[in-house]
């Protein structure tokens, strides 16, 4: 006997999921990024915008997708007129006195910022990190700090998860994963010291966008 073609289908056991759940969720995420900006040293905007003006050339360095929000800031420098190069690309020239290196290093240090860092103080330029450890080892290796007071992964896990000493308490982790607060946090901030860069030269939106590619 042929089965019937109205029995219930096997649930998936991926689940359905709740289109409801989206918007609720990043309501959390936007109240979060806002909570860090409430947070916000003063001076951060400050910083980052003067010790740009105050270089010859820039480069700029992450790893992960923090460094994609620092290839997207470097590109606001690039429709800004300034010299701004992505450390790795193959364009990117040296650096040395007069010039700076920007490193994001939200959870304290990575193997490759603190090298790069210990490049550019060798060859005379400048250092400023970009990071959420102010007291970590990139911070403590550079010459201006940012501090961006957000989640990264060195305190993104519940307490009691394996996570090698790192942990949040529950109530605190944040509903976007991995840490990736840290880097919404950074490409909102980075837009922003871009407008305080673009009124600081005097220069208008249309001026920034007269730079950009045409070749896409």
């Amino acid at each position: 006997m042929a089965e019937s073609t109205n029995a219930a289908a096997a649930p998936d056991p991926r689940g359905s999921g709740s289109a409801a759940d989206v918007p609720a969720m990043a309501r959390r995420a936007l109240a979060e990024v806002g909570a860090v900006f409430d947070r916000l040293p003063p001076s951060a905007a400050g910083d980052l915008s003067d010790a740009v003006l105050a270089a010859r050339r820039v480069a700029c360095f992450g790893v992960g997708r923090e460094g994609l929000m620092v290839r997207a800031f470097c590109m606001r420098l690039m429709h800004l007129g300034f010299d701004a190069h992505v450390v790795g690309d193959m364009t990117t020239p040296p650096v040395g006195a007069g010039d700076l290196l920007v490193v994001s290093a939200g959870p304290g240090a990575f193997s490759t910022a603190l090298a790069l860092l210990g490049v550019a103080k060798d060859a005379g330029a400048r250092t400023l990190v970009v990071t959420a450890q102010p007291d970590g080892a990139a911070a403590r290796a550079a010459d201006v700090v940012v501090h961006l007071p957000a989640q990264t992964m060195a305190d993104d896990l519940p307490a009691g998860d394996d996570a090698g000493g790192r942990s949040a308490p529950p109530s605190a982790a944040s509903v976007l994963p991995m840490g990736s607060l840290f880097e919404a946090v950074q490409f909102v901030f980075f837009d922003l010291v871009a407008i305080v860069l673009r009124e600081r030269t005097g220069q208008t939106p249309a001026e920034m966008r007269a730079r950009h590619t045409n070749l896409e």
